[in-house]
């Protein structure tokens, strides 16, 4: 079986040269116009793990499927996955995206708005050409599969902004766990392998059963990065490190801290994290860090993490694949790495 960074690195190099070359316009004699292009192309040409399409071609070669026929679909996830990262770049204010400074920070906020409205736009137009090959009836599957995916996305990311808005505390970890599932499972794992799926005609078993794997193996994703935000290294991870902080996000890791904290330390966290991005100091934040740390709530965090990585693998494991082993096996090697990575 080849190695799986090798892997997910092949599969994004096709889906990047798909992209760049065939889906997204290149240049405009006009120059606004040309400007927009670039812009468009920018998070698309940046370095990036390319989890979603692996995961789209190597569930369709599992289930029986070419991967050839997946690729479009898989770089039409791909174009999906940039189009909400501009948006949610300015929702949050982010300064850092793979390393270097978001769109909007390099441009403007109108103008990065309105190039992820035409990414999204091309998204839908390129989910149409798969009709010649793969027939009308399963493009339509397909499509609607994305809309599902686009639903409960925003759905979840409308939880986390209005939480912050709100400046509501009175969370508790199903709460987490339910906006982590819309807004990470759905186009993190679940979509992304039900898409693979339905390019290779499996039965609505396997789809059942991938969404379950999707859910849980989704959210030990989600634990793991808001691990790695305060954590990890900054230069591997690609954003600014502690940026959860900043932006006030309600993570597992700042909900159990708060159910441990002392009064006092919790009146302290919580008037710290309800400031705006730009009104928290570098000590406030350090405080938070510290007592992240004194009550080992990253810790807690992960464990929960591996306990929903062994359900993932548990409904991953009763799937009966009619395709290509190494494929099968590669899912598991990458539900693993999910939950484990360390960028």
């Amino acid at each position: 079986m080849a190695d799986l960074q090798d892997e997910m690195k092949r599969v994004k190099a096709r889906v990047d040269d798909l992209i760049l070359t065939e889906l997204l316009p290149k240049s405009s004699a006009v120059r606004e116009v040309d400007l927009l292009y670039r812009m468009m192309r920018d998070y698309p040409s940046r370095t990036a793990k390319g989890m979603r399409p692996f995961l789209c071609v190597t569930t369709c070669r599992a289930a029986g499927g070419k991967e050839d026929d997946a690729l479009l679909t898989a770089a039409c996830i791909e174009l999906f996955q940039n189009w909400i990262l501009i948006h949610d770049d300015i929702e949050d204010g982010s300064e850092l995206r793979r390393g270097e400074p978001a769109l909007h920070r390099e441009y403007s906020v109108p103008l990065a708005l309105n190039a992820g409205d035409a990414l999204h736009a091309r998204t839908w137009e390129a989910l149409l050409k798969n009709g010649p090959e793969l027939g009308m009836k399963k493009t339509l599957a397909i499509m609607k599969e994305f809309s599902m995916m686009v639903n409960q996305t925003t759905e979840g990311q409308h939880m986390e902004l209005g939480w912050v808005e709100g400046k509501r505390w009175d969370l508790k970890e199903k709460d987490y766990f339910e906006m982590c599932v819309r807004k990470t499972s759905w186009y993190t794992v679940a979509s992304p392998c039900r898409l693979g799926a339905i390019v290779a005609g499996a039965p609505g078993g396997v789809l059942r059963d991938l969404q379950e794997f999707g859910v849980n193996l989704g959210v030990a994703f989600q634990i793991q990065d808001d691990s790695l935000n305060l954590v990890g290294d900054a230069k591997k991870y690609g954003k600014a490190k502690s940026d959860d902080i900043l932006e006030g996000k309600r993570t597992l890791i700042l909900l159990h801290l708060l159910a441990v904290a002392t009064q006092s330390e919790r009146d302290k966290v919580i008037a710290i994290m309800n400031k705006d991005r730009t009104a928290k100091s570098t000590g406030e934040v350090s405080y938070v860090l510290s007592l992240v740390d004194k009550y080992d709530a990253i810790g807690f965090a992960r464990k929960r993490a591996a306990e929903l990585l062994k359900e993932a693998l548990a409904t991953l494991g009763r799937i009966r694949w009619k395709g290509d082993r190494d494929a099968a096996a590669m899912l598991t090697a990458y539900a693993r790495f999910a939950v484990e990575r360390e960028w």
